[in-house]
């Protein structure tokens, strides 16, 4: 069993334990008089509907963009005139309420306190003793049920007495609907002002507009009374307690207004109440077990280590213990919140997963798809959860068709495109209305970078399918638009225009700071493994045969990766200035990872070491994803020591007791994703055509063993190691293929048939 583990209830919403199903999340405090677990919908947003861009002269503007930075090279100028691109700000995703429960006998003190989360059931449980009576309490978020379940059970007949009910931030509605069950009904914001910007009335209420929400929930008593009222339920002098609630919401589709009466979201709940039957607990460890047991990490640790709760293993890392086991506890975590903020049918996971408690959160608590979004799904393939990345292909189709109107409407251009923030209406232009920095908002090549999750995807599962109708149209359009941004400079050089490095300026030569620029490192990155994605899957789906010889003579055409005077890769078309000598976007390194081109053993590998140098010169920068993405930098080029310091250094100072990330009082969740990618990457890697074995193993992880790790081609990976070296594994093959493996400087060539399981012995992998 895997789990977290502590001696006291949650300090704050920070602490407490999260479950989820996809669509319905919930935070645990585990409280003992007055318990809360705050609540969230998946399609719970602010926002009437999609809005409407509002830019007229887009077209008339990017050619004056191009020609100041074309002929006149006037990037400050280009900077500011970006604005007028801009169209409204994103949305805000919401909470949904709290599920309030009382202990109406709580004159004793509680003593034998235990709190804890089962990775492996995706179960919280609480237990403690008062007045010498025992109370065991569990909670989970079902996906087979679609319901949150909560239980209490007393060694003592009769010592249950407890009253649940329901509150929201939101203007709500709370009533009784029968014996033993009460709802609550409301309306999220109809608009809201995004955190970051000032307003005299941020939060607007409209009676008939935004989305409407409801909520149900029900009891069932082993003995005792029960009395249902608008404040809720009553339960006194039982033995046993299981409530069960469901939430629905009026969202029908991101392109269509939200259906005005909350009822009918109150109706679903019940309905939803209606279906569950008895074995609710067994459904839901059968459905969690399946999918976390996919992939198994162990590194060895003393017994002693892992019988401390969970805050104090993080407190012994901070003064600089070794603990693997929470290194690999960590990664086990990622794919937990994975599996419970994104299932097949639900929305992407979002900026905070699925958890939030803020009206106005950090940065809308959106999709930010100049990294987060993506870092969210990097460990999707490789830990066996290729299913639960099913809701971000499914957002990428729907801001395709978005980001189509934006295409045409803003550049004159065929295809799609995306920046860097969306929201469940499916925003897919510049945000900012003018006013916000073009050094995030002029972001034109999210949408590039996201299809190339679709083309991963095919690589793992060779889903021929899924490439077709899916991946390949996506990748068309992203090729079309991408296209029409390429433009010959007075040298007859072919540039991407306009373009920048994600939310960092340079200084231009008066001192000034710009972000438009003429073809940035990033772009040349994505644009080079766009072009090569869809070559790739035309070829295989019989697509677009033009299309693709243009692709193929603009992947050509396009600048070389710089390398500057200082041996490090350039930023930017010109060595300009950075802003942030060490900023915490690592962009133009995205070669290196998530992307494949730049190898360990390239010309453009020290390249790289140099300019993480430069970035890491005061140590690693601050902020949890970008130390994830240290970690699979590192990982790629084969330092396993310092990809394993940086796992160290997060640990220790980047997550809470519960191992969320956290950065003061800022919440993102891409981090602990992030990590269990780089933790992977340096196990397994499968990127080049080779599927390389332990690539990345740091010295102070020295024995071990995972299961179930997945590589591109269909390949399962189980390995073992001991005092470092490779002891032995196997691989299992979904189809039929021919593979090569790397470890160290042993190559193995293995043909396998579609099933069929290949064990690796001392004698494959070493000399």
């Amino acid at each position: 069993m895997r789990h977290l583990w502590y001696t006291a209830p949650a300090p704050d919403w920070f602490e407490a334990l999260p479950l989820g199903n996809g669509r319905l999340g919930a935070k645990v405090f585990g409280r003992v008089e007055r318990e809360r677990i705050a609540l969230n919908l998946d399609e719970l947003w602010s926002g009437d509907g999609p809005s409407e861009l509002g830019v007229t002269d887009g077209p008339a503007t990017l050619a004056e963009i191009r020609r100041l930075l074309l002929v006149d090279g006037d990037r400050l100028a280009a900077s500011w005139l970006a604005r007028k691109l801009q169209g409204p700000l994103v949305e805000s995703y919401q909470p949904l309420g709290d599920l309030e429960i009382t202990d109406l006998v709580s004159e004793q003190p509680f003593t034998d306190y235990e709190r804890r989360l089962d990775l492996t059931d995706g179960i919280v449980s609480v237990g403690y003793t008062r007045g010498g009576v025992r109370f065991e309490r569990e909670t989970y978020v079902s996906a087979p049920d679609q319901v949150l379940v909560w239980t209490v059970r007393a060694d003592t007949p009769g010592a249950i007495n407890t009253r649940l009910g329901l509150v929201s931030q939101h203007p709500a509605r709370y009533e009784r609907l029968d014996d033993s069950t009460v709802a609550m009904r409301g309306h999220a914001p109809a608009e809201l002002t995004i955190e970051y910007r000032q307003s005299p009335d941020p939060i607007r209420y409209d009676e008939g507009r935004g989305i409407g929400f409801g909520v149900a929930l029900r009891v069932y008593v082993d003995g005792g009374t029960v009395a249902t009222g608008p404040d809720g339920i009553t339960v006194r002098n039982a033995n046993g307690l299981t409530a069960v609630l469901a939430g629905a919401t009026t969202f029908k589709a991101w392109d269509t207004k939200p259906a005005a009466d909350p009822a009918a979201a109150v109706a679903v709940a019940v309905a939803t109440l209606d279906s569950t039957e008895g074995g609710l607990r067994e459904r839901q460890v059968a459905d969690h077990r399946e999918m976390f047991g996919r992939v198994e990490l162990s590194l060895v640790t003393p017994d002693e280590v892992l019988a401390l709760p969970t805050d104090e293993r993080i407190r012994r890392v901070a003064a600089g213990s070794n603990d693997p086991d929470l290194t690999a506890l960590a990664f086990d975590f990622g794919r937990y919140l994975l599996m419970a903020s994104s299932r097949p049918g639900t929305r992407a996971a979002n900026l905070q997963g699925i958890w939030n408690e803020d009206r106005r959160p950090m940065w809308a608590s959106d999709w930010t798809n100049n990294i987060n979004t993506q870092m969210n799904y990097w460990a999707a393939e490789v830990v066996g959860l290729s299913d639960c990345a099913e809701p971000l292909f499914d957002n990428v189709v729907e801001l395709a068709r978005a980001g189509a109107a934006t295409a045409r409407d803003l550049y004159g251009a065929p295809g799609w495109v995306s920046h860097h923030n969306t929201d469940i209406w499916m925003t897919s232009w510049p945000v900012g209305a003018g006013g916000d920095d073009p050094v995030w908002s002029m972001s034109p090549s999210c949408g590039i970078w996201m299809s190339a999750h679709l083309m991963d995807h095919y690589r793992f599962t060779l889903d021929a399918e899924f490439l077709r109708n899916k991946a390949y149209p996506v990748l068309k359009g992203a090729a079309e638009f991408a296209l029409s941004m390429l433009v010959e400079d007075s040298r007859g050089q072919v540039q991407i225009v306009p373009s920048t490095s994600p939310e960092h300026h340079f200084h231009v030569p008066t001192g000034e700071k710009a972000s438009v620029d003429i073809t940035t490192t990033y772009d040349i990155w994505l644009y080079r493994e766009l072009f090569a994605n869809l070559l790739e899957a035309s070829a295989l789906v019989d697509g677009d045969t033009e299309l693709a010889k243009r692709a193929e003579s603009a992947r050509e055409a396009l600048p070389v990766i710089p390398v500057g005077d200082d041996a490090r890769i350039m930023e930017w078309s010109t060595d300009w200035p950075p802003s942030e000598r060490h900023h915490r976007h690592h962009s133009h390194l995205y070669g290196l990872y998530p992307g494949t081109e730049l190898e360990a053993t390239s010309a453009l590998a020290d390249a790289a070491r140099a300019s993480i140098a430069v970035r890491a010169e005061l140590g690693t920068p601050a902020g949890g994803w970008t130390h994830a993405w240290y970690v699979a930098f590192w990982a790629r080029l084969g330092q396993g020591d310092d990809a394993g310091r940086v796992v160290r250094e997060y640990l220790a100072r980047l997550v809470s007791d519960n191992l969320l990330h956290r950065d003061g009082d800022i919440f993102q969740i891409d981090a602990n994703f992030g990590i269990t990618a780089g933790i992977a990457e340096m196990l397994l890697q499968s990127h080049a055509g080779v599927i390389r074995l332990l690539p990345a193993l740091p010295s102070d992880w020295p024995d071990g063993a995972v299961c179930g790790l997945r590589a591109r081609g269909g390949l399962t990976v189980d390995l073992e190691w001991h005092d470092g070296r490779l002891t032995g594994g196997q691989v299992t093959a979904d189809h039929d293929g021919h593979y090569t493996l790397v470890h160290n400087d042993t190559r193995i060539e293995l043909d396998l048939a579609a099933g069929q399981a290949k064990p690796l012995r001392p004698a494959y992998v070493e000399k």
